[in-house]
């Protein structure tokens, strides 16, 4: 499971208070094999711990979600596209599946399923998101 931010323009917003006016959008990807948006789904309202999360860079990330920020999940692998949304339950906290305590987690529950889900292709061709 990795978490990179989603685009968005609080990125750029330099203090924590100016940052808690916005809400934050992040990008979390998973392989549909490992754990899917159904068994996030399925998780109901207690939601999940988004764990395993072993790049120091999308640890980070994990590092400044905020409760009630919305997350993008997104399948990896041969499906390539965003499939529904999440909201972060709460702020990070020690990996349990870490025995080095150096890395963090987050819980999350599901929000809705795309109708429509968005593909890799659809995003870099959209202006702004191709990078």
């Amino acid at each position: 499971l990795k978490a990179l931010p989603a685009p968005r323009a609080t990125a750029m917003i330099p203090s924590h208070a100016a940052r808690s006016e916005l809400m934050a959008h992040w990008l979390l990807k998973t392989e549909p094999d490992e754990f899917s948006f159904a068994e996030l789904a399925a998780a109901g309202a207690r939601g999940e711990t988004w764990d395993g999360i072993r790049n120091h860079q999308a640890a980070g990330y994990l590092r400044q979600m905020q409760r009630g920020d919305t997350c993008l999940v997104y399948h990896t692998g041969k499906e390539k596209q965003v499939v529904g949304l999440a909201e972060v339950l709460g702020t990070a906290f020690a990996d349990p599946k870490d025995e080095s305590g150096r890395f963090v987690a987050v819980k999350v529950r599901a929000g809705e399923a795309l109708t429509r889900p968005v593909t890799l292709a659809a995003i870099k061709a959209a202006p702004g998101l191709a990078e």
